[in-house]
């Protein structure tokens, strides 16, 4: 099998805040060496490590630094990694949106890139003639594109607006006409950067059925970037983590998604009370967490009733707070919400430090595997005070809760008690 994309020592530096080098001879002369001699930036300076969440020490940042790895023709590489990791100037790159600083990049084949909203729209022009213009950009054909146009509009499911100005579209449809034309058209590499989570998920379903279509059926490389871990382990083979502008790890899609996952729970060993990793305006604080029942493993039995408790410590007086608690499995799906309005109305007032336990019933059960406590809580007028990820993490273990002894077949995170007559 043929290399279908290469990545060599790539590198992308930024400049914080201003974007020129200061003097109009210093950018004449950057753009002579780079462009004209094909050399390096000869203001090329040190930067610092690409990290958003601290304060800049240098007015240089290195958005992607010394990525080395291939893509083989045919493959579905899901691109994972936190908001601000690299992912999207990485598919950039590779779209020739903007060059790499250092480093080179080999692809074989058209590409057909879809990063954004309305990406390679003209928003005066229509829908068909978008569609006519992108394929002429990809190099096909009138006819050629022709040939897709049916096919393409019935799959974007946007026939009745066709002859409208793109600029009227809703994003939901910019998306699904963007998406419908770099799959259709033909291209031997395909490059989608988290846009589907713009689109309901009729078409979510739609799309992640094409790529794989385009891949396994047609032979052609998909490059997916997704914060939606099950749709990276159902759709792609490998995967690659990005962490800081830098490669963390490759490997099968299953091992980065579960790689990825336990680096983003390593703050599960800081006390609740000490993390600084948390959001809202800090009038009260979930200063303690503790679910019943959970041995020294963290783990539960399913047939044991599950039970919370966290500890809220307000600095003034709080009156009918809005307590949500969301159980997830480790790939970010949600199993559960619980919120304390649904079910106390407004009856509760918070002065000092409080204990809330919720006790869900024994009738539900989770199904044997891993999962998270997300902790969050507003003020009587929505506003959040305060918010922790992954505030607990604990392991559910197969017991009695199915009396016979066999487990549910399919994919429910929810086992419940159920009664079943045969007359």
């Amino acid at each position: 099998m043929s290399t279908a994309i290469e990545f060599n020592n790539v590198s992308k530096l930024y400049r914080l805040g201003l974007v020129s080098s200061g003097t109009l001879s210093s950018d004449l002369q950057r753009w002579w060496q780079m462009n004209i001699l094909g050399k390096e930036d000869p203001f090329l300076k040190v930067g610092s490590v690409n990290d958003r969440s601290k304060a800049a020490d240098s007015d240089y940042v290195w958005a992607l630094k010394d990525i080395d790895f291939k893509v083989e023709q045919g493959d579905v590489v899901g691109i994972i990694g936190k908001n601000g990791a690299g992912k999207s100037t990485l598919l950039k790159l590779l779209s020739k949106v903007t060059a790499p600083t250092t480093g080179t990049i080999r692809a074989k084949g058209r590409i057909a890139s879809l990063l954004e909203v309305g990406t390679g729209f003209h928003g005066e022009l229509t829908g068909r003639e978008n569609i006519y213009m992108n394929g002429a950009i990809l190099g096909m054909t009138k006819q050629e594109i022709k040939s897709k146009l049916d096919e393409i509009v019935g799959f974007s499911g946007c026939e009745r607006y066709i002859d409208t100005p793109v600029k009227r579209y809703s994003s939901g449809m910019m998306v699904r006409l963007g998406f419908a034309v770099a799959a259709h058209l033909e291209p031997e590499i395909l490059v989608v950067d988290e846009v589907l989570a713009v689109g309901d998920a009729e078409f979510q379903k739609k799309a992640i059925g094409k790529m794989q279509d385009v891949s396994k059926g047609e032979g052609r490389t998909v490059l997916f970037v997704s914060h939606n871990m099950a749709a990276v382990r159902n759709l792609c083979i490998n995967g690659v983590v990005l962490k800081n502008g830098i490669v963390d790890f490759t490997g099968k899609a299953d091992e980065c998604v579960d790689y990825y996952l336990r680096c983003e729970t390593t703050n599960n060993a800081v006390a609740i009370n000490d993390r600084t990793d948390r959001e809202g305006s800090g009038i009260c604080r979930v200063t303690a967490i503790r679910i019943d029942g959970l041995s020294g493993a963290s783990t539960i039995n399913d047939d044991t009733p599950l039970s919370i408790e966290i500890v809220l410590s307000p600095k003034e007086k709080i009156i009918n707070p809005r307590i949500g608690v969301s159980i997830y499995t480790m790939q970010n799906e949600c199993a559960l919400w619980m919120d304390s309005k649904s079910v106390l109305g407004t009856s509760v007032t918070l002065t000092r430090d409080t204990t809330v336990r919720i006790d869900i019933s024994p009738d539900f059960a989770l199904r044997a595997g891993e999962y998270f406590v997300n902790l969050v809580c507003f003020d009587t007028s929505g506003n959040m005070i305060d918010y922790v990820q992954h505030a607990i993490e604990f392991k559910v273990i197969q017991s009695t809760f199915c009396k016979t002894g066999f487990y549910p077949l399919g994919r429910s995170m929810c086992l419940v008690d159920q009664k079943w007559t045969f007359r």
